[in-house]
């Protein structure tokens, strides 16, 4: 979110932002907007963090009568600010709260920024969709970060304008990333995703690697952001053998790009998900992506053969370890997939052009006021 922000930096725009979990922090990064956090607590109290740790059951009593609602904080900032426009970043946190506060204000247009699972996974719990239902009626505009998603808004009663699908993150800094690219001939890393999780399934992709052990001696195996379950699936005994295989914890975004840089296949895998940044920034990144495709969001931009595989059973590691061996053993494949993506999707990713669509949507909005 903060780097969808970063788009409107001199857009001579008065931007105000209510972090709605409120994290307690300023965000130096958009120091330009804004900003309302540390709304939470009534009363920032010595020894608060000793209560919670040691006498849980107190902390819970004293939160019940510190903790201010976010409903309360949303309708003074409404009635202070008088914005022209509201943007909502996902639909359960900063959405469904705020409805019967934005039914007050029917000139004060709404805007809605879908991603990751907000639709997608949610729209099979009759409680969540109910609510997703009633936004809707309500909404004016909304972004997603894949189009399968506004068909789902869609299907759900959306009848508000479009403003197009575009990355989460506003795009990338292409310039900065190029100077991390390694030559395809030099590059012998295989890069695994390592989310497993309620919707992250990077156990499945292990599971692939195994069966296909002899095949990928000759490469490094790097799993990055790797959880709990992860750490603890490979120190089983089968892995005993693979001294190839790397597997870090959470690293820093520009480690992440380093190591795409020097990655010949990059490998996603999880049950639901929107259009995947990580993907994306495999693809400026130019390694060869495979994917696990929810919904058909990862289809919008890859097409199974061409630029990239696609996961279609997230559980069925046999498949995903026959995409792993196809891709190794078809370099031609891999040239021509990374040349399509790097020729045709790589420069729509970038951060200036991304920049410039979405302005002009916002000017779209003023015009409409």
């Amino acid at each position: 979110m903060f780097n969808w922000i970063l788009q409107l930096r001199e857009s001579d725009h008065e931007i105000h932002w209510l972090d709605v979990n409120d994290a307690n922090t300023y965000v130096k990064s958009i120091d330009f907007i804004h900003q309302t956090v540390k709304w939470k607590r009534r009363v920032e109290y010595p020894g608060r963090y000793w209560i919670k740790r040691n006498i849980p059951l107190l902390d819970t009593l004293v939160e019940k009568v510190n903790n201010r609602k976010f409903i309360d904080i949303f309708q003074e900032k409404m009635a202070a600010i008088q914005p022209d426009v509201v943007q909502s970043f996902e639909m359960h946190s900063a959405c469904v709260p705020i409805l019967e506060v934005m039914k007050k204000y029917p000139e004060i247009k709404w805007i809605y920024s879908a991603w990751g699972n907000d639709l997608f996974y949610h729209q099979h719990n009759s409680k969540k969709l109910k609510g997703i239902k009633e936004v809707f009626t309500r909404l004016d505009y909304m972004f997603a970060d894949c189009t399968r998603d506004f068909l789902i808004a869609k299907e759900y009663g959306f009848k508000g304008d479009y403003l197009g699908t575009h990355p989460t993150g506003g795009g990338y800094d292409l310039q900065s990333s190029n100077s991390l690219l390694y030559d395809l001939d030099n590059r012998k890393t295989i890069l695994v995703k390592g989310y497993e999780h309620k919707f992250g399934r990077a156990i499945n992709i292990l599971k692939a690697l195994l069966e296909i052990k002899t095949e990928i001696k000759n490469f490094n195996i790097v799993v990055f952001a790797a959880t709990d379950e992860v750490l603890k699936f490979v120190k089983q005994p089968q892995f005993s053998s693979m001294e190839n295989l790397v597997v870090k914890r959470n690293i820093a975004r520009g480690e992440v790009l380093e190591l795409m840089g020097k990655s010949l296949l990059y490998i996603g895998n999880s049950t639901s998900d929107g259009m995947p940044n990580t993907l994306l920034e495999a693809i400026i990144m130019e390694s060869f992506p495979i994917q696990s495709n929810p919904g058909g969001a990862t289809a919008e931009i890859i097409e199974h053969g061409k630029n990239g595989f696609l996961i279609e059973n997230p559980e069925n590691s046999s498949e995903i370890a026959a995409l792993i061996k196809k891709a190794i053993e078809n370099p031609k494949l891999l040239k021509s997939g990374i040349a399509y993506n790097t020729k045709n999707i790589k420069p729509k990713l970038e951060r200036n052009y991304i920049r410039e669509q979405v302005l002009r949507k916002y000017e779209l909005i003023e015009g409409n006021l």
